[in-house]
């Protein structure tokens, strides 16, 4: 009997070659499996499994991941407001996880004698890939080809070609990866350190050129309503935002960072959904948490989104910072209001019941209502006192 093996298929060049590779050359079974993050439709769905199966593909299945994606991992990132280097949403990186997942649970549902996937050598995604494989199907082979052979573009387009399957592999200016929390722009521009990707190369061009306003209610932390819309389908409710947003070109930026291998590397991106949910909930807690949960929510925030983009979902400390994360947005509810024009947008305010900026103690920089004048001096001279001893052992040993 042939072996098994359960390929993470995309329909591009890299895992059309292996499709066709391990089937041909190899010898193996092969079941292709998409799972998708939000960033595909029906009919592009219907093309690649059309693709899978003229490359030799015996089965082939789309693994509808989005709405688990959204519940275990986007959900936090809101919470947390995660922004990696304080720009870049980890739109794809957080994907390629619960791609991961998805496939090698495929895998060991159909007894696969084997997994691969298309990454090469050079980027995240071999790490993301790998290692989640190796957790969650411990013992099973991995098979990357691109990867061990180091191959070619034209490598990969002539051995297609000479096995007769012919496709349109011309390559695009841009490789332009898209999901439900955003769109990744790489290519020409990004691998320069002095330049920035040109209007023509976003996906979303901008189409509105009228301010308009932007209501997002959110209740415990979840957005659940838009422009008084309420949605139980978190997913739509994103993909509502995003559909606003994006014919501003709200949403666009460059993000230079680290990346899981050690080298430095750029990508653009797009993500008015994210940008806009996560800015509007940030400045909702500004108004409704204390002080040190905004700081702690901060660090376990910062730490959340680094662990998720390095491959690191499935340490068990991120259960416990999502239950932190959690239990932090019991009060976060109520509503904000943004203003939209092209490419930028300005967060209004807030209405909130839980607001603390209201209060009975005292109004910032107008009048006190909990204190009397005497408290504040006594308050002040007590504050003082560490600096006060501070100087005066300075002064006596003349060092001022």
């Amino acid at each position: 009997m042939k072996k098994k093996v359960v390929l993470a298929f995309s329909g591009g060049l890299d895992t059309s070659f292996c499709a066709m590779y391990l089937s041909k050359d190899k010898g193996y079974e092969v079941y292709t499996a998409i799972a998708n993050t939000g960033g595909f439709t029906e009919e592009e769905l219907k093309v690649i499994e059309e693709k899978a199966y003229k490359l030799g593909a015996v089965k082939h299945i789309a693994i509808d991941v989005t709405q688990d994606y959204y519940e275990k991992s986007i959900k936090y990132m809101i919470f947390g407001n995660v922004l990696r280097n304080g720009t870049y949403p980890i739109s794809v990186s957080s994907e390629r996880i619960f791609q991961a997942i998805a496939i090698a649970n495929y895998a060991k549902e159909i007894g696969a004698d084997a997994i691969a996937h298309g990454s090469t050598g050079a980027g995240n995604d071999q790490v993301r890939f790998d290692l989640t494989f190796e957790v969650l199907a411990p013992g099973m082979e991995i098979i990357t080809p691109t990867r061990d052979m180091i191959l070619t573009r034209e490598y990969e387009i002539n051995y297609l070609r000479e096995h007769g399957f012919e496709a349109d592999f011309v390559k695009m200016e841009y490789s332009i990866n898209k999901g439900l929390w955003g769109t990744s722009i790489g290519g020409k521009e990004t691998l320069q350190s002095n330049q920035t990707l040109p209007e023509e190369a976003y996906p979303s061009q901008i189409t509105a050129h009228e301010t308009e306003e932007l209501k997002l209610e959110f209740v415990e932390g979840e957005l659940h309503a838009v422009n008084g819309e309420v949605f139980t389908d978190k997913v739509k409710a994103i993909n509502k935002v995003e559909e606003i947003g994006s014919k501003y070109g709200i949403g666009r930026d460059m993000h230079i960072g680290d990346t899981i291998i050690g080298l430095k590397g750029r990508v653009g991106f797009e993500a008015a959904g994210p940008l806009l949910i996560i800015n509007a909930h940030k400045m909702l807690e500004k108004h409704t948490l204390s002080k040190w949960q905004l700081y702690w929510k901060d660090q376990v925030g910062t730490w959340y989104g680094m662990f998720l983009h390095e491959a690191q979902y499935l340490e068990p400390v991120m259960r416990d910072i999502e239950a932190m994360l959690q239990s932090s947005q019991r009060n976060v509810n109520g509503t904000v209001t943004i203003i939209l024009r092209p490419y930028s947008y300005t967060l209004v305010g807030v209405d909130s019941a839980y607001d603390l900026v209201k209060n009975d103690l005292g109004e910032y920089g107008e009048v006190q209502k909990g204190w009397t004048s005497e408290d504040a001096k006594g308050f002040t001279k007590i504050l003082s006192t560490p600096l006060r001893v501070y100087y005066a052992n300075q002064k006596k040993n003349g060092k001022i």
